[in-house]
């Protein structure tokens, strides 16, 4: 062996050899194709700069956007029991759990936390995607009862971030029983006297659409998700007819008033924000400032107009006489 075959040639096939390069580093649009470097998007909140299409984002990157300087506390969620029902399918269900804990880095589908957004204290929710598909099983129920039970307890507004593809078929009715118990929390919490807004995301289906995504104050949906109980092919088989498009998109149930109002991620903020401080105890100078620079939440909310104030003082000039 000389200084050739030991330098040189190492030295020529390190140069000829093809480099590797980062699967996550650069994404392709799946609306436009289109190829972006990670951080751009990351930075972006996980939306396409050019298209503007939506990808999913994980709930603790969600938290981090969400919170005034990405400053929360996460709440200490309950246990419940795991697999009680011994189910298997094509593996055991045990084995799905710690496979997609060690690919999501969570406990479950869903995270709870605390912080403020714009000065004002709340308790946000959020459902991950990548937790098997953010289904809804005993440890998510419980996890989402807490932060009903939490913002009921520190009398703080909830913000809840739905995505899931709906009850978790590994638990049977046991799965199904978070649905009206969930329900439930949700009523105890308006009882409170305490603001509940939904933000719908891509996607928001099956028993997960039909009790606490759906019982919002207010809803707002990201573009373009994908929201109902049934897949639109199921409902096509059924029905035997052919859907319009954009059926079950969010724009599309806006306009058949399922939906409150549709909001850029970037923006999800500032408007959570607004409608907050609408719905709570803020001063009246402010809140009339809020409703002149946010058309949209004035529509929402029913902001009185010159003929809504006309009809009132008529109305009480006649109850006078």
């Amino acid at each position: 062996m000389n200084w050739i075959t030991n330098y040189v040639r190492p030295k020529i096939s390190s140069l000829l050899a093809a480099r590797q390069v980062p699967e996550n580093l650069w994404i392709k649009c799946p609306e436009t194709g289109e190829m972006v470097f990670h951080k751009d998007l990351e930075a972006n909140q996980w939306v396409v700069p050019s298209s503007g299409f939506h990808m999913r984002i994980r709930a603790r990157d969600r938290l981090n956007h969400f919170f005034d300087d990405g400053a929360y506390d996460l709440v200490d969620l309950p246990t419940a029991a795991v697999d009680p029902l011994k189910f298997r399918d094509q593996k055991r269900y045990v084995d799905r759990l710690k496979e997609n804990r060690a690919k999501a880095e969570m406990d479950d589908a869903v995270m709870v936390g605390k912080g403020s957004i714009e000065g004002l204290p709340i308790v946000a929710t959020v459902q991950d995607f990548a937790f098997m598909g953010g289904s809804l099983g005993m440890v998510a129920g419980e996890a989402i009862i807490k932060g009903f039970e939490t913002a009921i307890a520190e009398k703080r507004p909830l913000v809840l971030f739905s995505a899931s593809g709906g009850a978790r078929m590994q638990e049977g009715i046991l799965s199904l029983m978070q649905l009206p118990r969930t329900t439930v929390a949700v009523e105890m919490l308006k009882e409170a006297g305490l603001p509940y807004i939904v933000v719908l995301t891509n996607p928001t289906a099956g028993g997960v659409s039909a009790s606490y995504a759906m019982l919002g104050d207010v809803h707002i949906a990201e573009p373009g998700a994908v929201i109902g109980f049934a897949g639109a092919r199921v409902i096509e088989q059924t029905i035997r007819e052919k859907l319009p498009d954009g059926f079950q998109r969010a724009e599309y149930l806006m306009e058949h008033g399922m939906v409150d109002m549709v909001v850029p991620r970037q923006q999800l903020k500032s408007r959570i924000a607004t409608l907050l401080k609408l719905l709570t105890k803020t001063p009246a100078q402010e809140v009339a400032g809020l409703i002149e620079s946010d058309a949209d939440v004035a529509e929402t909310l029913g902001a009185e107009t010159d003929e809504t104030r006309s009809g009132a003082e008529q109305s009480e000039h006649a109850t006078a006489h």
